[in-house]
């Protein structure tokens, strides 16, 4: 892959490859586009050199083997280098774990990591990006979601943030939240108020959790889970909708159904009616 730019179509809500790309970038070459990202994107150089910046950190120049990132929703700049411009690929992402496992990680904090080549991070980087370029197939798609992963867990292990165990009970609290939500989702009787209550914290510091770490509300979340499942089931299979309704958490089908037309823009008896066979 040179000098090329490849779009994805991912599913995944937590973690989402959206594109990849690779630049030979000209002396001096500087990106004329939004400086402000709506995902975050991972450069990382192949070779050459210049220079990058974000909000509220300074300036520094990076080479061959080093790493930046363009978090999300903070302006950006990054500029070639007059005499050895840098080569560099990316891969940008988004869903509501990133930031998570970004600010678990000194990448998170500083915005860039030098010298990275010889790391296991790095392997599992560019082993990604590789698989990326290959036709989507199922196989493929779950090699993916694999690398994705673990990329991320020796980025937290061999680069960790400098104090990332201050916030350990806050993790644990989310952890358990999502495991909650995860395994009950499909009771009726599952609800962020009975969430609270098995946790013993509060509405809204629950919902501080989720916002801050996941960007979403634990109600949103939680209907993520229940649509997710029924959007799953009524492709899939030919059970009625008002059956479809009490597994994935409703007691009744009329209110599964505003529900569900809320969320996808579809009532359950049109979405099933749109799929391709």
């Amino acid at each position: 892959m040179d000098d090329q730019y490849k779009s994805l179509t991912g599913t995944s809500f937590e973690n989402n490859i959206l594109f990849i790309g690779q630049y030979a970038c000209p002396p001096n070459y500087f990106y004329r586009g939004n400086n402000v990202r709506n995902n975050y994107v991972i450069h990382y150089i192949l070779d050459g050199e210049g220079t990058f910046s974000s909000a509220n950190h300074p300036a520094v120049t990076l080479k061959k083997g080093d790493l930046f990132l363009l978090p999300k929703g903070v302006p950006c700049f990054y500029q070639a280098d007059g005499q050895d411009p840098w080569k560099y690929f990316w891969i940008g992402l988004s869903g509501t774990k990133i930031k998570t496992m970004l600010n678990g990680s000194a990448l998170g904090k500083q915005r860039y990591l030098r010298q990275v080549q010889n790391s296991q991070f790095f392997a599992s980087l560019h082993q990604l990006f590789i698989t990326l370029q290959k036709p989507s197939s199922l196989a493929n798609d779950i090699l993916v979601e694999a690398l994705n992963y673990q990329m991320f867990y020796h980025l937290v292990t061999e680069y960790p943030a400098k104090g990332s165990h201050a916030n350990t009970k806050a993790q644990q609290s989310l952890q358990l939240a999502n495991y909650y939500l995860k395994e009950n989702y499909q009771d009726s009787n599952c609800t962020i108020e009975d969430l609270c209550h098995h946790l013993n914290i509060s509405r809204s510091y629950l919902y501080s959790l989720f916002k801050t770490q996941m960007n979403i509300s634990p109600q949103k979340y939680l209907t993520h889970l229940r649509m997710t499942d029924a959007q799953q089931q009524l492709r899939n299979t030919d059970d009625p909708i008002q059956i479809i309704s009490r597994r994935v958490g409703y007691k009744d089908e009329f209110t599964f159904s505003k529900a569900f037309k809320r969320y996808s823009g579809f009532s359950p008896k049109m979405y099933r009616q749109n799929q391709p066979y």
